[in-house]
């Protein structure tokens, strides 16, 4: 187990998936964070099956800025109950691994 996670979340348009994703890392809240999408999201809310087209964000970070990473999201997101998934990294490249550390470190000396 690595003390390392990614963490998934949708948004509504390809300019909130980018707007979100520079500020998380920005902020050095993620490393870095993939955007992949359109993506068809077909869900149950209040009741009803809703279908749209959504755009999936998925950030590397740190397990200690885990907390953080998710107000960030809340704080931003524009969903009355926004997606936020955080999937443990088991395993992974050393030297990636160590560099997600590093680039979401407050102080990036100091992984």
């Amino acid at each position: 187990m690595t003390d390392c996670c990614q963490v998934a979340t949708t948004v509504a348009t390809e300019s909130a998936a980018a707007a979100l994703s520079e500020v998380l890392v920005d902020e050095r809240l993620a490393a870095c964070v993939h955007v992949i999408g359109p993506i068809r999201s077909i869900y149950r809310w209040k009741g009803a099956v809703e279908r749209s087209n959504e755009w999936l964000c998925l950030a590397k970070t740190a397990g200690t800025r885990l907390p953080a990473l998710c107000d960030r999201i809340r704080s931003l997101h524009t969903y009355e109950q926004p997606e936020i998934v955080a999937t443990p990294i088991i395993a992974g490249d050393p030297g990636y691994l160590e560099w997600v550390k590093r680039e979401t470190s407050p102080d990036p000396e100091r992984p």
